[in-house]
């Protein structure tokens, strides 16, 4: 699930100098996708030859390149942007990958119609089952309590539903591949070698991943809707603005993980980091020595990529 970036967890020894750029991955069918400054990797694993393959590319998209999505608040909505994007066609070239291994094809119309029915299921699950939940429990849709009692609620379902889903063997083997990815990337930058016993050692936390920046967005949110509040609205309305503000949400949300993770060893943002990094123990599992040379694979492919530019230029 990448997530919004990854950079070393609070628990590792702090780097000599910060890096002036975040690298970010996600976890794919039997593989990790990074993304770097120009160029994005995706390395998986064949599960009939053990061989890992390799495809990577130039990340040539506005909103890569535009100065517009680099923008404060504008940035959180270019990360949904390449996640819808880039992570998509990450995970169709991983399962092409492993169903062509197998003479099986799957076509880019059956996955974009499972991410859509799942786009669909969040929305009904997470938006409105909370809001009718809450209007059972706080008759008063317009009163902070409300807005609390479903911003609890909320939370508890998506914990739970990821707490229920990580006990299916190929979704906590996608979970390992996280794991594996915010290893290397948290062994980048801290310096160490980018060799599996090396990498090993990493912590599976990360400030900036996809599960902490969920749990931001959910506390924003309880703010967000707040003041909503104010103005009484109907369940219709209610239903509206939480549509609405996603946007506004995911752009806060996006600039405080970052706040936190530029500032992590601050000793208050280290307290407000422990949830954020407490949540991933949902989502990431310890990996084997093979998904890390996995993931470190795709770093360095997307690393070389830009090694590759930068001679050119020179």
């Amino acid at each position: 699930m990448p997530n919004p970036e990854v950079s070393a967890p609070v628990a590792q020894a702090k780097p000599k100098a910060e890096q002036p750029f975040f690298y970010g991955g996600q976890a794919v069918i039997e593989g990790v996708m990074m993304r770097g400054k120009r160029y994005y990797a995706v390395a998986v694993r064949l599960p009939t030859t053990k061989e890992i393959v390799v495809d990577r590319g130039e990340l040539k998209a506005p909103i890569y390149t535009h100065p517009l999505w680099k923008l404060p608040f504008v940035r959180g909505l270019a990360l949904i942007g390449e996640q819808l994007h880039l992570g998509m066609k990450s995970l169709i070239w991983s399962a092409n990958m492993n169903a062509g291994s197998q003479n099986i094809e799957i076509g880019k119309k059956e996955i974009t119609g499972s991410v859509a029915m799942a786009g669909v299921f969040a929305l009904v699950i997470f938006i409105g089952l909370p809001l009718l939940l809450a209007s059972f429990a706080v008759h008063r849709s317009g009163s902070f309590l409300f807005v609390l009692v479903e911003g609890l609620i909320r939370v508890g379902l998506v914990l739970g539903y990821l707490a229920a889903i990580a006990l299916l063997p190929d979704v906590r083997r996608v979970f390992q591949y996280h794991g594996a990815e915010h290893k290397t990337i948290n062994a980048f930058e801290s310096g160490w070698t980018l060799d599996v016993p090396s990498v090993r050692r990493a912590s599976t936390l990360h400030p900036r991943c996809g599960t902490g920046f969920l749990l931001v967005v959910l506390v924003v949110s309880v703010i967000v809707f707040s003041i909503v509040a104010v103005f009484h609205p109907n369940l219709f309305w209610l239903v509206v603005s939480r549509l609405l503000a996603i946007p506004l949400i995911a752009g806060v949300g996006f600039e405080l993980i970052r706040f936190m993770a530029r500032h992590r060893y601050n000793p208050i943002v280290r307290v407000a980091l422990l949830p954020v990094l407490g949540t991933q123990k949902f989502t990431t599992r310890e990996p084997s020595d093979d998904m890390l040379e996995v993931a470190i694979t795709a770093f360095n492919s997307a690393r070389e990529g830009e090694e590759e530019t930068a001679g050119a230029a020179a």
